[in-house]
């Protein structure tokens, strides 16, 4: 009889597979074994549990992930209540700034772009609905960290550790919240090359009546784009009348 521990393991494994699946944009039994350092028959037999339930498909030996995952994930889409109360306020900050502008949440210690809107002239950038990222390497997840109880911003660091992404990342645990000391004094947070070299973003934080974060709302825009008065003034003002108008629409909906 198989444990318990067993069982979970096996769980996880087959998520691990999943998710391989996506970093991949598709693979064979052999990459994937590569990648995730698995025996090929392990994964052979987790692919055929994804395929049974219908989460992943095959083309030729090659696998990918399925549809089905839309279906979740605009069901989730649908149930985050501050979606409905942002979106508006989200498409007039990219139209503005003629930038990207996005809205994430801290899930699991994790930020989740839950929304983004995107100008007509913004730069391309990975971002992308649904994508998660550690929450000191981001404007928008600094912004939700200084609003976080230092409890549970320590919980987090002890959970997921402080990795660098650029040598701009903030990775040391001092200095970091030295910055959300600051960031709770000015309003909003910066991101300076901190999670893509090239890239600036500014954020200012969602809060809820106990002046807690619930969400984060940001811009990012290239570095030649982010100078002077722009980044310093007219930037931040756009993200902190974006974020008071999206709690407005979340006290009154």
């Amino acid at each position: 009889m198989k444990k318990e521990s067993d069982i979970i393991q096996a769980s996880l494994t087959t998520f691990r597979v999943a998710e391989a699946l996506k970093h991949l944009e598709g693979a064979g039994v052999t990459e994937l074994a590569a990648h995730l350092g698995l025996p090929k028959s392990t994964v052979h037999y987790h692919l055929q549990t994804l395929m049974e339930a219908e989460f992943i498909v095959a083309d030729d030996d090659e696998y990918r992930i399925g549809l089905r995952f839309l279906d979740f994930g605009e069901f989730v889409r649908d149930r985050v209540e501050l979606l409905g109360a942002a979106e508006p306020a989200l498409r007039k900050l990219a139209e503005e700034t003629g930038e990207i502008a996005s809205l994430m949440v801290e899930e699991h210690g994790r930020g989740v772009y839950v929304a983004r809107e995107k100008s007509e002239g913004a730069v391309q950038t990975s971002f992308h609905t649904g994508k998660r990222v550690p929450l000191h390497q981001t404007s928008a997840g600094k912004a939700i960290l200084a609003f976080t109880p230092r409890e549970r911003v320590e919980e987090i660091i002890d959970r997921h550790g402080l990795p660098g992404k650029t040598p701009n990342t903030i990775s040391d645990g001092d200095r970091l919240f030295e910055t959300l000391d600051e960031i709770r004094e000015r309003g909003y947070a910066y991101d300076d090359e901190e999670w893509h070299r090239g890239l600036r973003c500014i954020a200012a934080p969602i809060r809820d009546m106990d002046d807690q974060a619930i969400g984060a709302v940001s811009v990012a825009a290239p570095l030649s784009r982010t100078r002077g008065d722009r980044y310093r003034r007219d930037l931040p003002d756009a993200v902190l009348s974006t974020a008071n108008v999206i709690e407005l629409n979340m006290e009154y909906s």
